[in-house]
């Protein structure tokens, strides 16, 4: 079997433009490899589909750069014709009629779109164990969780089965993972990419985006599914859609980091590695001070009162009657909704919407969810002060590298918790990237967090081009 998919996009798109492989090559091999992994990071792999493209591809031009690239989707962005499952019973019978707009994009490029991601169930969960259809596996170690909630789509990169994938992020969800599997994920500013087709959590925390090997072909992609979308109306119509410029001048450029984070449990390990980046920035002229940021100790109890609140409302749709699964064991219409839910939720999930009930209940709506969401617009505002003197905040995507399996479920607050340092980009809207450093004494990887200001992912991938290429994969 081929390794072509093991090449750089640059290199496999030289190929193709030689005529020295075919697209439906790139297939066959990640058929392969998906056949002989045991990471159970796909739900769905579309065999069939991505074959006829290939072959279909054939006869057309190679136009760029990612044309007949093999390319992995969560299990919550909707695929016309191809099973959309969330990774619930729910859903388990779900096939889309329509496609999300940032499928459209990926197809307008040529790309080809080979299955659907492995999640924690309706994107709820940081270490990818919650999904109907079984845990996802660490590529880097298989006893260990891989992130979540885009478990499937950080493993399949992080295994070598497709160069590229997207996932979503709701509060760290392609952060942790990527920094759990090794691999490069971004998070856009909320409103860069369409969020019409993606099956929601929270809507006003919810961002795709995408993951790759490195940053280049980060920004390849995120240039690929940007833009202003008609069908969504939090999309921005900002159109600076050019992220593959990496040159800089890193002493001319401030980096903050929050002092608040010097308290943080934050594993040595970790933090040596973070330690040295903040070195290597010093060492080529740039400035680096720790700051106060004011509401962040509040991050995690914000996300827990916004977004199973939102989580709560968003997901009353799936009650039995209009799509979806149908429970056989009922005797009128109020039993059909509770046994339903019941059935085809699992247990996450339905901690989630309980909560998210009570806490928009009666007078709780004002105690806690109002409340929130005014110390999350503080929080905002501070952010945003930050980022008139600064032009990046720094922090360890993570407290820990990836843990072993089954370790959270004496602990539920321990589940949130985790995503502390990945949370605040969700709730202020900014873009943020994680990036791998390196890895501990066991080899598992370790993860750099670089926040930008809102709607410059450009500048946020030149610092961290610069440091991918002058810290090295070895390191």
């Amino acid at each position: 079997m081929s390794n072509y998919l093991e090449l750089t996009i640059e290199e496999i798109n030289k190929l193709l433009k030689d005529k020295t492989i075919k697209p439906i090559d790139l297939v066959e091999e990640f058929l392969y490899k998906a056949k002989e992994s045991d990471l159970n990071s796909f739900i769905t792999i579309d065999s069939e589909g991505a074959r006829s493209k290939a072959i279909e591809l054939e006869s057309k031009e190679v136009d760029n750069p990612l044309f007949g690239i093999p390319i992995a989707i969560k299990d919550n962005i909707v695929t016309k014709n191809l099973k959309t499952s969330c990774a619930s019973l729910m859903l388990d019978n779900f096939v889309p009629i329509y496609d999300a707009t940032v499928i459209e994009k990926l197809k307008s490029k040529n790309m080809i779109i080979v299955g659907k991601n492995n999640m924690d169930e309706f994107a709820m969960g940081s270490t990818g164990e919650t999904s109907y259809y079984g845990k996802t596996l660490n590529p880097w170690n298989k006893f260990c969780v891989p992130g979540g909630s885009s478990s499937g789509s950080a493993a399949s990169v992080g295994g070598g089965l497709v160069p590229l994938s997207l996932g979503s992020d709701t509060g760290g969800s392609i952060r942790v993972p990527s920094s759990f599997c090794g691999v490069v994920g971004m998070k856009p500013t909320y409103g860069r990419v369409s969020r019409y087709g993606l099956i929601p959590f929270a809507a006003s925390l919810d961002q795709i985006g995408p993951i790759s090997r490195n940053v280049y072909e980060n920004a390849l992609l995120l240039e690929a599914i940007s833009g202003f979308d008609i069908n969504d109306y939090t999309s921005s119509k900002d159109d600076k859609l050019s992220f593959t410029d990496f040159n800089i001048d890193i002493k001319t450029k401030r980096v903050a980091i929050p002092s608040f984070y010097l308290g943080c449990q934050i594993d040595s390990e970790v933090q040596k590695k973070f330690e040295d980046i903040i070195n290597l920035l010093k060492e080529n002229g740039c400035l680096v001070e720790y700051v106060d940021i004011t509401y962040l100790e509040y991050s995690v109890s914000l996300y827990q009162i916004i977004a199973l609140s939102e989580a709560s409302s968003n997901l009353s749709c799936f009650d039995g009657i209009r799509y979806g699964y149908i429970s056989n064991n009922y005797d009128n219409v109020e039993s059909l909704y509770k046994n339903t839910r019941t059935e085809g939720f699992g247990l996450e999930v339905k901690k989630r919407i309980m909560i998210g009930t009570f806490v928009l209940s009666g007078k709780n709506a004002n105690e806690y969810y109002y409340k929130a969401l005014s110390i999350r617009k503080k929080m905002t505002d501070n952010i945003k002060k930050i980022f008139e003197e600064y032009d990046y905040i720094f922090t360890p995507t993570t407290l820990n590298v990836a843990y072993e399996l089954n370790q959270q479920n004496d602990n539920y607050a321990k589940k949130f918790y985790e995503d502390m340092l990945a949370i605040p980009a969700n709730m202020t809207g900014v873009p943020a990237l994680s990036l791998p450093i390196g890895f501990n004494k066991d080899n598992m990887p370790i993860g750099l967090q670089i926040m930008g200001n809102y709607f410059k992912e450009e500048d946020v991938y030149k610092i961290a081009y610069f440091i991918e290429n002058n810290l090295g994969r070895d390191k």
